[in-house]
């Protein structure tokens, strides 16, 4: 966790790491783990009011995965990031919930605090005070705290002074709580969904599909016009044309690689490996990085080693299971081709290795895990239709 903003103004972030409980309507945060009894257990450090706060996921804030970021009601900041996505997810989707719930509940004691006020008695150095009937006396002790706010002979400025600022905070209370949550926004379409760095299986989930449709056009359309280009997937395309295409692709707009802009198959062909690089973890996932490594280096007999790298693909999720059959389908297409397009499978190993899999931490020898990237993808290349089962030709 990191704290980067207190009451708007920013701080400087530093990142620790901390036990966090989450309750019906605030965020505890302990130095320690927390034990069962006991009120100074686990030595709270701070509490995060998630009352009218605003959760949302960012890429900007951090160079670290899995990061997303609760601004609350006060102005607070702060970025929380867990090592898997899995874990981050969960936890960004139990908070926003009870961001959503909170914000509804806490809406009608909001207005109630709003019109508090009304009831107030004046104090008895305003013109045309009198003694408090025996009602108001009753009341008294239920407005203890507003008297206290504004009645004290204590504080330094004037009761119309306190009004004005009890007014201020009132009807900003009362935007926060009214203001739409981001799913709200996101169904009316007011916040669109990202499609590049965007999660595989979020993507998926959205499009009701197992396989994005901007990997599927792709493909498409390299098969149809690009298998036999020379330097297919080696060349890289117009770096500003390609950030237009991934602009398009972003805001949900008609795409259609048909169109003249899209003429260059190298343009096409440097989205779909961008597609794939700013993916928050790899077509590969991070818990199996090491397992393939092993497989490919472990493993000498070609058999078993062919055994056990569909094994371990078969226990991928439906969506990367989907997604990586179908690409190895389609690189296998182009290798077909080498002899028009040049390309073969070290070739093809090289550009899509780091591509599609990398190590969550690097804490290795970058060159080495380059190598093995580069011969799993070599190895899946070359017994594709053994792996996925494919129509042999």
């Amino acid at each position: 966790m990191a704290k980067i903003s207190e009451g708007g103004k920013k701080q400087r972030k530093n990142w620790t790491l901390i036990w966090t409980v989450l309750t019906s309507e605030q965020l505890q945060f302990y130095k320690e783990k927390p034990r069962e009894t006991g009120s100074k257990a686990g030595g709270k450090a701070d509490v995060v009011q998630l009352c009218g706060a605003i959760i949302e996921w960012t890429t900007e804030k951090s160079s670290r995965k899995n990061v997303f970021q609760i601004t609350t009601y006060t102005g607070n900041q702060y970025l929380f990031q867990a090592d898997s996505y899995s874990t981050a997810s969960l936890w960004y989707n139990a908070i926003r919930q009870t961001i959503d719930s909170s914000t509804k509940a806490g809406e009608g004691l909001v207005l109630r605090r709003a019109n508090s006020t009304e009831n107030l008695p004046r104090h008895s150095s305003l013109p045309g005070y009198t003694s408090a009937s025996p009602i108001t006396k009753q009341r008294n002790p239920l407005h203890r705290r507003s008297m206290n706010m504004f009645g004290s002979s204590k504080l330094k400025h004037s009761t119309s002074d306190g009004s004005d600022k009890s007014s201020v905070k009132n009807r900003l209370r009362k935007f926060i709580s009214r203001r739409p949550s981001m799913q709200t926004l996101q169904d009316k379409g007011l916040i669109k969904d990202r499609v590049f760095g965007c999660h595989l299986l979020t993507l998926c989930q959205r499009e009701r599909t197992t396989v994005p449709r901007f990997i599927q056009i792709c493909v498409n359309t390299v098969n149809k016009r690009g298998l036999e280009v020379d330097g297919i997937y080696r060349v890289s395309g117009n770096l500003a044309t390609v950030q237009k295409l991934r602009y398009i692709v972003d805001q949900e707009e008609d795409l259609d690689l048909d169109h003249p802009q899209w003429e260059d198959i190298h343009v096409i062909t440097g989205a779909l490996k961008m597609f794939f690089r700013e993916l928050p973890e790899p077509l590969f996932p991070f818990c199996f990085f090491q397992q393939f490594v092993d497989a490919i280096t472990e493993i000498k007999d070609p058999k078993l080693k062919v055994q056990a790298m569909k094994k371990l693909i078969e226990q991928l999720p439906k969506a990367n299971q989907d997604t990586m059959k179908l690409l190895f389908s389609h690189l296998q297409r182009v290798l077909a081709c080498s002899k028009k397009n040049l390309m073969s499978t070290q070739s093809i190993g090289i550009i899509f290795g780091p591509t599609l899999m990398w190590p969550e931490l690097d804490t290795g020898n970058m060159a080495i895990n380059m190598l093995y990237q580069n011969h799993i993808v070599e190895f899946i290349l070359i017994k594709c239709q053994d792996i996925f089962n494919l129509d042999r030709k």
